[in-house]
C-alpha cells in the first residue's frame, strides 16, 4: 500500500472539509489539543458538561475521549457522548492516559470499553500493555522505561491482539510507532526523542488522529496519518528549535503541523508494514 501518497491526500481533505472534532479531554493539554487540531485544518470543540456533551457530539465528525484528568462529571459526559457517537456513526478515539496507574482510571476504561464501541485506541506502551492484560509498569501517565524498551515485535503482537479483541484500530506510540487493525500492521519510525520531554504530545497526536478519521473511513490509514504527521513535525521542530529548549520546541511542533503538506510526508516518511 502506498501510504505516503494516500496520507498526502488526507491532509488536503482535512483542510478542505474543516471537520468538527469534539474533545472531552484533560485540562493539562486542552489548549494544545485545540491548537494542533486547528493547525491541521480541523475545527475543535471542547464540551465536557453532561448537559451538552451528547448534543455537541451530534454536530461533530469525530469524538476524542482522553482520560488524563478524570472526575465523576467528565466520566458521565464521556459515556453520553460516546453512546451518541455510536448511535449516529461518528468515529470515537480513546486515549487511555495513565490507565494502570489508579483504580479510578482502570475502572473508567473498563466501563468505557463496555459501553462504547471505539474506532481507535491510542496509547503508550505501558497503557496498551495494561489494556491487553500483560504486565505493565506505569510511570504516572508516562510509559515506564522498561516498557519503552520493549521490542517492536512485542508491540506488534500487543496491538494486533487488542485490535482483534475490541474490533478497532490500536496504536502504540513510542520509539517505533505501531498501528494495527489485527489484519494489517504499520510501523512508523519518524519522530524525535524531545517529543517525550513536552507534556501533551501524545494527547496532541490523538487529536490529529481524531482530525484525520473524521474525513477518512480507512481508520488504519487515518491513524497512521496522524502519528506520521506528529513524528515528522517533531523532527523538523527539533531541527529548527530543539537547541532553544522544550518551550520553543513545543511551539515549533504546532507550527510545523500547520505547515505540513503532502510533499514533506512523501519525502520524510519512514514506515513499513510488519
Amino acid at each position: 500500500m502506498n501510504f505516503e501518497r494516500k496520507i498526502a491526500k488526507i491532509i488536503s481533505n482535512v483542510s478542505d472539509a474543516a471537520p468538527v472534532v469534539h474533545h472531552i479531554t484533560n485540562y493539562v493539554t486542552v489548549n494544545d489539543c485545540a491548537n494542533i487540531t486547528l493547525a491541521i485544518g480541523a475545527s475543535p470543540i471542547m464540551a465536557d458538561d453532561l448537559c451538552e456533551a451528547a448534543e455537541i457530539t451530534s454536530l461533530a465528525q469525530s469524538l476524542v475521549i482522553n482520560i488524563g484528568t478524570l472526575n465523576r462529571g467528565t466520566i458521565e459526559s464521556m459515556l453520553a457522548a460516546g453512546k451518541k457517537a455510536n448511535e449516529i456513526g461518528v468515529p470515537v478515539v480513546l486515549d487511555p492516559v495513565g490507565v494502570g496507574a489508579s483504580e479510578l482510571r482502570n475502572k473508567t476504561v473498563e466501563k468505557l470499553l463496555e459501553e462504547i464501541n471505539f474506532t481507535i485506541i491510542r496509547g503508550n506502551m505501558s497503557e496498551i500493555r495494561y489494556m491487553a492484560g500483560s504486565n505493565a509498569n506505569t510511570k504516572g501517565v508516562d510509559a515506564s522505561d522498561s516498557d519503552i524498551a520493549s521490542s517492536a515485535e512485542t508491540g506488534v503482537e500487543l496491538a494486533g491482539s487488542l485490535a482483534q479483541k475490541y474490533k478497532c484500530v490500536v496504536a502504540i506510540t513510542g520509539a517505533t510507532d505501531i498501528v494495527s487493525d489485527s489484519t494489517h500492521t504499520v510501523c512508523i519510525q519518524n519522530g524525535n526523542r524531545m517529543l517525550r520531554a513536552v507534556t501533551g504530545t501524545g494527547c496532541m497526536c490523538t487529536s490529529l488522529i481524531g482530525s484525520f478519521c473524521s474525513v477518512e473511513p480507512d481508520y488504519l490509514l487515518a491513524t497512521t496519518a496522524g502519528i506520521l504527521c506528529m513524528g515528522i513535525a517533531g523532527e523538523i521542530a527539533f531541527e529548527k528549535a530543539g537547541e532553544k529548549g522544550t518551550g520553543s520546541f513545543r511551539t515549533a511542533v504546532i507550527d510545523e503541523i500547520s505547515r505540513i503538506d503532502g510533499e514533506s510526508v512523501i519525502r520524510r516518511a519512514k514506515l513499513y508494514e510488519a
